[in-house]
């Protein structure tokens, strides 16, 4: 057999983007990596940030030489030296702080999950849409140049016919974590699952059948979840997500002719391998890591977009962050997951979910 080449990565140098003036609404974790990422790979500038206390939002400005700090979300919104916003406050103020930002006419970038449910993201994207502004949901794994060589691969048709994919997120967290706080929308299904659903709907589309089992958590939140889903001419998926220790992380791409296996942690900066069945092999390095070696290519590419005049990004559209959490809210549906509203004061029924 002859054995194709693997195609070389698309994906620009990050300092070659056009600059844009970012405003952080919500200075936790990922805002601390997302910054020392661009800082440090591109040349996009962190300009202000914004959260309920003007304190924390100090502290973040003094660690990362950032020049304003506001002391709230509508301070941060209404800052007129403000291109964009990047939204990473806990899940369930996505959809309440994007709106605040797409109102002032800021382009958003919403930390994923985009909101906590298909509803809250179609909502962001008419509201985007109608206000003429660019909103996408920083899946940022989609954005790394291993992502764009595997989208080629795909499109090239050389592992045939996809038949299955498999993919996995499990991870230990300390008891004191957000992520048993059914308060904050805890559990794994927003915070790791979004990783294996995203990259299963981006290959295989919507699902025509899923089968979800979960096992629920002393804390009250979701401990662990599967699910097994059905697609158009007869594809199949699995996934697995859970809180109790680390997994591998892994994801496997079948076709007809070849088997894509991604190296774990599969979201991450990475390599890959092609196998086909005779034995022969092809191999993608890139040098791995963490968030910070690379959430600068999604800020990159959300810049390149916008000086384009672009509304959206083909490497996360809408409709594919949409698409991810009508997976999702099926899920959740038949698992029995009920997630707070921001308020905290108000629940998500299984029903209104799907409303």
């Amino acid at each position: 057999m002859v054995v194709p080449s693997l195609p070389a990565s698309r994906v620009p140098d990050s300092h070659d983007a056009p600059a844009l003036r970012w405003g952080i609404m919500g200075p936790g974790w990922i805002a601390e990596r997302f910054t020392e990422s661009v800082q440090a790979h591109s040349r996009q500038v962190i300009a202000a940030v914004g959260s309920r206390s003007l304190t924390r939002s100090k502290a973040f400005a003094d660690a990362f030489g950032v020049p304003a700090a506001y002391g709230s979300y509508e301070e941060l919104a209404a800052a007129p030296d403000i291109d964009i916003v990047y939204v990473c406050t806990p899940h369930n103020f996505h959809h309440q702080a994007a709106m605040l930002a797409l109102k002032a006419g800021k382009h958003v970038l919403i930390e994923k999950p985009i909101g906590l449910n298909a509803a809250q993201a179609r909502d962001i994207a008419e509201r985007a849409e109608a206000a003429g502004v660019f909103a996408a949901e920083a899946m940022w794994s989609f954005f790394l140049p291993k992502f764009d060589v595997i989208r080629q691969v795909l499109d090239a048709g050389t592992l045939g016919t996809v038949t299955t994919v498999t993919a996995e997120y499990g991870e230990y967290f300390d008891r004191s974590h957000r992520i048993f706080d059914p308060g904050l929308a805890g559990g794994p299904l927003l915070d790791l699952g979004t990783y294996p659903l995203a990259l299963i709907t981006e290959v295989l589309g919507a699902p025509e059948h899923v089968h979800a089992l979960g096992q629920p958590h002393e804390s009250g939140v979701n401990a662990q979840l599967s699910a097994i889903m059905a697609f158009p001419g007869g594809s199949q998926a699995v996934m697995n997500t859970h809180v109790h220790n680390f997994t591998p992380t892994a994801a496997t791409i079948v076709g007809s002719e070849a088997t894509l296996t991604i190296d774990g942690p599969f979201n991450m900066p990475g390599g890959f391998e092609i196998r086909w069945p005779d034995g022969t092999r092809l191999r993608y390095s890139e040098e791995s890591g963490s968030q910070v070696n690379g959430l600068h290519y999604e800020a990159a590419a959300v810049a390149r977009a916008i000086a384009d005049g672009k509304r959206e990004t083909p490497q996360r559209t809408l409709a594919s962050s949409i698409r991810t959490l009508d997976v999702a809210d099926e899920i959740r549906r038949q698992v029995g997951i009920a997630f707070q509203a921001a308020s905290g004061s108000k629940v998500f029924s299984t029903q209104e979910v799907k409303q």
